[in-house]
């Protein structure tokens, strides 16, 4: 029997806009698609389910299948009368996509599969983690769940969507994630991956060390005519590590308005890193200020500056903050390099790592530059340590 899903329904641009389905992860509520969200909402609807036993669904004794996953999804549908979606599914909600492709086709435009399996190792297992978390809770595998969804490297810079993740685990019903490890112990599509006849992308991330590009290769394989893709960095929770690429991809795989979305995705993203970077308080002055007239450039630099550069995996932040204020010096932007000061101040740098940046600067761009950067942050370090910053 079906149990009516939980769900959040974003209307798109128009009524007569073709709809997605984003169906998420073991441990995961539809909070998870968040990232992906409000980009692909201005071209398409958007539907974010919980499965049941997560989220606010219902909760049914297990153990549960993927085909019973599936046909609540496919419940959901019917009960809102949308007859076609794009699927686009991860890791629990990748197997359930793919059953619905196999088993439903009719109901299905395209599929996009990341971090999944068409088989997720061994039964025992799955067997075995079930019973961990109906003698010891969701909370108690919280941390090693987390160390498989992101990369270390995203894990240390940003401790709160770590946090906000571990939440959603830990509130994730134990009946209901037991039912669905007893679902994913005796999931195997690697035989029927050939009757998948929609358009699909096959997305892996590099380190992600529970399904691996392998994996994800074996479904790319299976599916004719597929594309296979693989993030780096990423770990599990692809969507989350790579938001702009995913929602890029997506955008253009189901053949919606990929500019306007995946210039919308870069605008999420860079907002993020750019609050990061300068804190609440500054972007929030900046946004307050925002006119008609100043709105197209602070898109700009929160798109280009903030959500491609400042969010490239080649340097980490503070790197490129030792950059920017060098930078800033050499070239005497003294409004800039202030504001950047004040940031990295903020954020934790030491006075005397500044004082090394406007040293090497001043060997290389001039003893003048650097002594007005001296200036400003011996002011802004004044204030700080003052309390009046």
């Amino acid at each position: 029997m079906t149990v009516a899903l939980a769900h959040e329904r974003i209307e798109g641009p128009s009524a007569d806009a073709e709809t997605v389905v984003l169906i998420g992860s073991l441990g995961s509520d539809r909070s998870m698609w968040n990232p992906q969200i409000a980009a692909l909402s201005a071209a398409v609807h958007v539907l974010a389910v919980d499965l049941r036993g997560h989220g606010r669904s219902p909760v049914p004794p297990g153990p549960y299948s993927v085909a019973e996953l599936a046909e609540d999804v496919v419940a959901l549908l019917d009960s809102l009368e949308v007859n076609r979606v794009h699927l686009v599914g991860l890791s629990l909600g990748g197997a359930v996509s793919q059953w619905l492709a196999i088993h439903r086709p009719e109901r299905v435009r395209t599929l996009t599969l990341l971090c999944t399996s068409a088989k997720f190792g061994e039964p025992a297992q799955w067997l075995d983690r079930a019973a961990a978390v109906r003698a010891a809770g969701t909370a108690s595998l919280a941390d090693a769940v987390l160390e498989r969804w992101f990369t270390p490297e995203l894990a240390a810079r940003d401790a709160d969507l770590v946090e906000r993740h571990r939440r959603m685990i830990a509130d994730t019903s134990d009946e209901g994630y037991a039912a669905c490890c007893e679902a994913l112990s005796e999931w195997d599509s690697r035989s029927d991956l050939n009757r998948i006849t929609a358009p699909t992308l096959v997305i892996a991330g590099r380190q992600d060390p529970s399904t691996t590009p392998e994996d994800l290769k074996i479904i790319a394989d299976g599916v004719a005519g597929s594309t296979f893709r693989v993030l780096d960095p990423a770990a599990h929770l692809a969507n989350v590590e790579q938001a702009g690429p995913v929602t890029a991809a997506v955008a253009a795989h189901i053949g919606s308005d990929a500019y306007a979305v995946g210039r919308a995705a870069a605008h999420d993203a860079g907002m993020t890193v750019r609050r990061s970077v300068l804190g609440d308080a500054h972007v929030d002055r900046s946004i307050a200020g925002r006119t008609e007239f100043t709105a197209p450039f602070q898109d700009f630099i929160t798109r280009t500056a903030w959500g491609d550069i400042w969010n490239r995996p080649g340097l980490d932040h503070h790197t490129r903050r030792l950059l920017t204020l060098a930078i800033l010096t050499a070239v005497g932007n003294q409004h800039e390099l202030d504001m950047h000061i004040r940031a990295a101040l903020r954020a934790g740098l030491a006075p005397d790592e500044l004082a090394e940046v406007f040293l090497h600067t001043a060997v290389y761009a001039g003893v003048p530059n650097s002594n007005s950067a001296f200036a400003l942050a011996n002011a802004a370090i004044a204030e700080t340590e003052s309390g009046t910053s």
